[in-house]
């Protein structure tokens, strides 16, 4: 039992940057923005949490650093969609690579060499709790506040009149603008927070979760994984946080199987992504609706609004007043 409790204690930290990454975009595409910049903001963020951090000595300033830069790129995104007309997928998609290709080569001089990380720190009284407390209470501060992040996205989300106009904004804009609410400033708003997450995230992984920087930078490819996570949970807070873990979880078991099998380390690698494609495949190819339909009568309702697949209607749409 305890083995089992160290193993998902050891999941549900490994996981803590692509939740509270995949709650940002979450947030960002709710208000109807797409943010194709992840990948690249979260290793920039990497990248510049932990020099700042190395050269400061302060872990909480690489922090904030980190932050920022997520909050400043995705700030791009949404200015070039507004100010400049441009397409958001197509500016996310540069600045991925930009972003990318910036962090590896500011980050050269800073390659494997230690600096500052987060401590754990187990939650008094929590933390002895037989098997949960190992699970859930002897965490770093981020895993923390990844579960505030959780429920704090939920509630607002969902039970605030904030939160009705975020969603507003991202199903009907014309809508949420006739019923008094500033469309592009509420995006704004939101897209810099969910950036603000991205780069959370992006500084997490090299202050706490995997210290450090590294060229290739270890994150790699957890931008596109969260986007994935964000459209297999549904645009939901709690389900996407149940997609990050649940790849948090298929990871640690290719690396199980890697360990105690001859198979080659690339296809062992590869077999979170393909179940995750598998997946999106088939919450997209109307699998979810079928099983809806034929769910009795009461239950269809509470199904429908937990299992919902469906993009906000306005995702990546441009909103003019005139």
């Amino acid at each position: 039992m305890d083995e089992l409790a160290r193993i998902l204690g050891s999941i549900v930290s490994n996981a803590t940057p692509l939740v509270i990454a995949s709650i940002g975009e979450t947030i960002t595409e709710r208000v109807g923005v797409v943010n194709l910049s992840l990948d690249g903001s979260i290793a920039l963020a990497a990248m510049v949490g932990f020099v700042t951090a190395y050269l400061s000595g302060n872990a909480l300033l690489g922090l904030l650093a980190g932050t920022v830069i997520g909050m400043l790129i995705a700030l791009l995104i949404v200015v070039a969609n507004i100010e400049l007309k441009q397409d958001q997928v197509a500016v996310g998609f540069v600045l991925t690579l930009l972003a990318a290709d910036l962090a590896q080569f500011l980050g050269q001089d800073y390659t494997r060499i230690p600096g500052p990380t987060f401590p754990t720190v187990p939650i008094p009284v929590l933390a002895d709790v037989p098997f949960l407390g190992q699970i859930f209470f002897r965490h770093n501060l981020l895993v923390y506040f990844s579960f505030v992040l959780l429920f704090g996205t939920w509630f607002v989300m969902y039970r605030t009149r904030y939160g009705l106009a975020l969603r507003a904004v991202g199903e009907r804009p014309a809508t949420a603008f006739a019923r008094g609410t500033n469309v592009n400033r509420t995006r704004y708003f939101y897209t810099a927070v969910g950036g603000a997450m991205v780069g959370l995230a992006g500084a997490s992984y090299a202050l706490a979760i995997k210290p450090g920087w590294a060229n290739p930078p270890v994150m790699r490819g957890d931008g596109w994984i969260a986007l994935a996570i964000v459209i297999f949970g549904g645009w939901h807070p709690f389900r996407v946080a149940f997609g990050a873990y649940l790849f948090a979880g298929l990871r640690a078991l290719a690396s199980t199987i890697q360990q105690q099998t001859d198979l080659p380390l690339v296809l062992v690698n590869a077999v979170p992504w393909v179940l995750m494609i598998l997946t999106l495949l088939l919450v997209s190819g109307g699998f979810v609706e079928r099983l809806i339909r034929v769910a009795p009568g009461p239950v269809q309702r509470v199904l429908r609004n937990f299992l919902r697949s469906e993009p906000p209607a306005a995702l990546g749409a441009e909103f003019s007043r005139e």
